[in-house]
């Protein structure tokens, strides 16, 4: 069967695409590093904490968030700990389950950390954009993602994140 080759206009939104995913990633973790001592996924996991009921999750449903494996989100969560910037605990609900909790000192380094974050992203991704170019990349990174993860497993923690700020 022949490959459904893509389209010049298709190849090149592609490598731009591609271009994108692979900048972006060490542009915002180079700011985090230097301004916060955190890797981008610290970050994520740090701020998916700070958007949870209590700021705490079970470490299965934080994983889902973050789209990590658990033992790559233990190690993570480990060092965050060694850190004081989050706790783990028993679940009260499920003996068997283990619950991550964003400390006092984990949510004054979100607290601390977001505005350069923001300002990076803002610098990089948003200030190169208009209003309209704004909603269609939420209308793009929608459809692809409701291919990517069609149970909307990741796209649970983006919405909780949404709502919480509506």
């Amino acid at each position: 069967m022949e490959p459904r080759w893509l389209t010049d206009d298709e190849m090149a939104a592609w490598l731009r695409l591609v271009a994108v995913v692979e900048l972006l990633p060490g542009v915002l973790d180079g700011q985090l590093r230097r301004d916060a001592a955190l890797t981008h996924f610290d970050y994520h996991v740090l701020a998916m904490l700070s958007e949870a009921p209590q700021r705490t999750l079970r470490m299965t449903e934080l994983a889902t968030r973050t789209n990590a494996t658990l033992p790559r989100l233990s190690h993570v969560v480990r060092r965050l700990e060694e850190r004081g910037l989050v706790e783990r605990a028993p679940c009260p609900y499920d003996g068997r389950a283990t619950n991550a909790r964003l400390t006092a000192d984990g949510w004054a380094k979100v607290r601390e950390t977001a505005p350069g974050h923001l300002a990076t992203v803002r610098e990089h991704v948003f200030d190169a954009l208009t209003p309209e170019q704004v909603s269609q990349l939420e209308a793009i990174a929608g459809a692809v993602l409701e291919r990517l993860d069609p149970e909307g497993r990741v796209a649970v923690g983006i919405e909780a994140a949404a709502r919480r700020r509506g």
